[in-house]
């Protein structure tokens, strides 16, 4: 059990929560939710140690599982080692037993060596390989890497290493900050499985709604200056957290309406013969109070791309025996498609296959080792890049709102304002130095200019990353409802569900084009 002792969290002079009292049980495993900057990211370095709350304590149990992020700090070690290091008592045994028998034996170095090796075995460190092998095929990282340095291999694999070091040793506890990113949809599959089956206490932080919806049986919300634990998934939470919130408000109302009529009857008769009926009256007002309700922090974005100042012709893309790589390394080869107007295209499969490569292809930035790909008649292209220095430099000085100006030039300042605002870049955010933007609030960004410039066609690369879950929905329903053509890549299967009409499928035989919707996808080739 992790328990929370009167926490509170205060940045200057927001405050995050305060004195927060809440129990998370064995056996139950808590999506902990929030919109960015709530503080969930912080409330976990808490927990796990890493931050000081500024009031409170945490109990925790003996053995903690807590997803990383420094990967760098790792790149010497071997990816087998790095998992093995998620148990540091036996790791630190391990290591300590192979520096001993590399100096002369003696009697006491002996002695040590037989407590170490019963350390091990308490540990079931005699099995840390196979587990660590275990664990590292489930999260789809190859044999052969076990013994590469972590600098060597892809960086979503380094993440995915980090992950089975939090899972390895069987913690009593597991903390996960965003454990999906950089997975792709068949390693999310074997984590649901794993968690699923998880017997400790798991709290996880995910922006992923259908991963939270199969994983969770509690939502811890941040909300209100406080944390407010629901039954169920996330879901089930919303449905609860509306309901609540719509009594309170419905129950104030008639309060309302009520001390406006006892008020009345005071005034009427307070200088009458009437005093003891006015002095209960008051007394009833007094009962009568309305429950404070503090102001909710989730805010969510509008996101709507309006229709194309131009409208394209029915071919958007003609895709000719497409080959594309990078060197020697060729991931796209033979590929032929074609993209009609107002198709919406989710482009899914595994990591390092080529969707990155093809959608950059598609929008101009990659030139085509060979084959054709041309755009159609007035197409006109916004593109959204996985990797947001693509399009905004972050150490830049300047303002969101003057970044936006630049690239918008001739646009009224009234409507880079009211894109902003409706990006939740309000009042004095607006002129947030974009250096110092969040990776949600950068994304918004990009959103804000893609919606002023009005293309015809879209091409995101995982736009999802980073954002919220009211973003995601946010997003959800622009894509939706955008009367162009759209390529999008997402490992988000609630985002494919809701908006792909068609997709383009990525596998080790490369990619292909299935002219349905990810269900009817799903019904020919199920996930593992």
């Amino acid at each position: 059990m992790i328990t929370l002792n009167q926490i509170g969290k205060k940045l200057g002079k927001r405050v995050l929560f305060d004195d927060v009292n809440a129990s998370f049980s064995s056996g139950n495993r808590y999506g902990l939710t929030g919109p960015n900057g709530a503080g969930k990211s912080t409330l976990l370095k808490i927990i796990v140690g890493l931050e000081e709350a500024s009031s409170g304590t945490v109990s925790l149990p003996r053995k903690v599982g807590f997803l990383k992020q420094n990967i760098e700090d790792y790149n010497a070690n071997s990816v087998r080692d790095v998992v093995i290091m998620g148990n540091d008592i036996l790791w630190n045994a391990m290591t300590e037993r192979d520096r001993l028998y590399g100096v002369e034996m003696t009697e006491a170095i002996g002695i040590r060596l037989g407590e170490i090796e019963e350390i091990i075995a308490d540990e079931d460190g005699y099995s840390a390989d196979s587990n660590a092998e275990s664990l590292l095929d489930g999260m789809g990282i190859a044999q052969e890497l076990y013994d590469r340095k972590m600098e060597t291999i892809p960086m979503d694999l380094r993440f995915r290493a980090l992950l089975c070091q939090a899972l390895f040793g069987n913690p009593s506890a597991l903390i996960l900050d965003e454990p999906t990113n950089h997975l792709d949809l068949e390693s999310i599959g074997w984590l649901e499985k794993f968690l699923f089956n998880y017997t400790g206490t798991l709290i996880v932080v995910s922006h992923d709604r259908h991963f939270l919806n199969a994983v969770t049986t509690h939502i811890a919300d941040i909300d209100y200056e406080t944390i407010i634990i629901y039954t169920g998934n996330y879901d089930e939470m919303l449905v609860a957290k509306t309901a609540v919130r719509e009594r309170v408000e419905h129950e104030n109302k008639a309060k309302e309406k009520k001390v406006a009529h006892l008020r009345e009857f005071i005034a009427r008769f307070s200088a009458g013969t009437r005093a003891s009926q006015v002095q209960s009256r008051i007394r009833e007002i007094d009962r009568l109070q309305p429950q404070e309700l503090k102001k909710s922090n989730i805010q969510r974005p509008f996101i709507h791309f309006g229709p194309p100042e131009k409208a394209s012709g029915k071919t958007v893309f003609k895709i000719k025996r497409l080959e594309q790589g990078y060197q020697d390394n060729v991931v796209i080869s033979n590929f032929s498609c074609e993209i009609s107007k107002g198709d919406k295209v989710g482009v899914i499969g595994a990591n390092g296959l080529g969707k990155t490569t093809l959608l950059k292809t598609l929008a101009q930035v990659l030139p085509p080792k060979s084959g054709t790909c041309p755009p159609g008649h007035q197409v006109s292209i916004g593109y959204f890049p996985q990797n947001h220095e693509e399009a905004i430099n972050k150490r830049q000085s300047i303002s969101a709102f003057d970044w936006l100006k630049a690239r918008q030039r001739g646009t009224y300042d009234q409507d880079i304002r009211g894109a902003l605002g409706k990006m939740l870049f309000s009042k004095d955010e607006a002129f947030k130095a974009i250096k110092k933007l969040s990776g949600g609030e950068t994304a918004r960004l990009i959103f804000a200019l893609l919606m002023l410039q009005n293309h015809n066609t879209l091409i995101l690369d995982e736009p999802n990353n980073h954002l919220d879950l009211e973003s995601v929905s946010a997003l959800s329903l622009g894509l939706s409802r955008f009367t162009g053509t759209l390529l999008f890549a997402t490992h988000d299967r609630d985002l494919i569900k809701s908006v792909a009409t068609k997709l383009i499928v990525f596998s080790d035989a490369g990619p292909t084009f299935f002219p349905g919707t990810f269900e009817d996808y799903l019904a020919k080739h199920p996930l593992p």
